[in-house]
């Protein structure tokens, strides 16, 4: 199982991060490579699932696996969807450090499937870093 993991500090609080990414149906709020997300389910209930229209074309359906609000994370899983993955799980978890300055971390495992795992490594890395780019171009650094 291949393994990759990011993080980046804001220069704002974490509750105004979480405030932002912390709804499973808000990754078009602030990730650039999703144009429109939907529910299937109750927001925020674990077994709910998105369906994420993606820039360009295609769709990745996802399953909520946990969400903890006072820990600010959830878990996530992909259910379907053109990415060479399988068996794909990841958490977006959103620490404070000592200033109280935001710290998002994203990471995921996975096993490559229709391509080499430096190539399906590269792509993850690219989603979580285009993601975490964005969100510090709103909030700072």
């Amino acid at each position: 199982m291949s393994k990759v993991s990011t993080s980046m500090k804001l220069g704002v609080s974490a509750k105004q991060v979480w405030d932002l990414i912390g709804g499973f149906n808000a990754l078009p709020d602030w990730h650039p490579a999703i144009e429109k997300s939907t529910i299937e389910g109750e927001e925020g209930a674990t077994g709910s699932v998105r369906r994420l229209e993606l820039a360009g074309g295609g769709e990745i359906v996802e399953r909520l696996e946990r969400l903890d609000d006072g820990g600010r994370s959830y878990s996530y899983s992909i259910v379907s969807g053109p990415l060479p993955l399988a068996n794909y799980n990841s958490t977006i978890r959103v620490g404070e450090d000592a200033d109280g300055n935001a710290t998002v971390e994203w990471s995921g495992e996975f096993d490559p499937a229709g391509a080499s795992e430096t190539d399906a490594m590269k792509l993850v890395e690219g989603i979580y870093q285009a993601g975490l780019d964005n969100l510090k171009k709103m909030f700072g650094g």
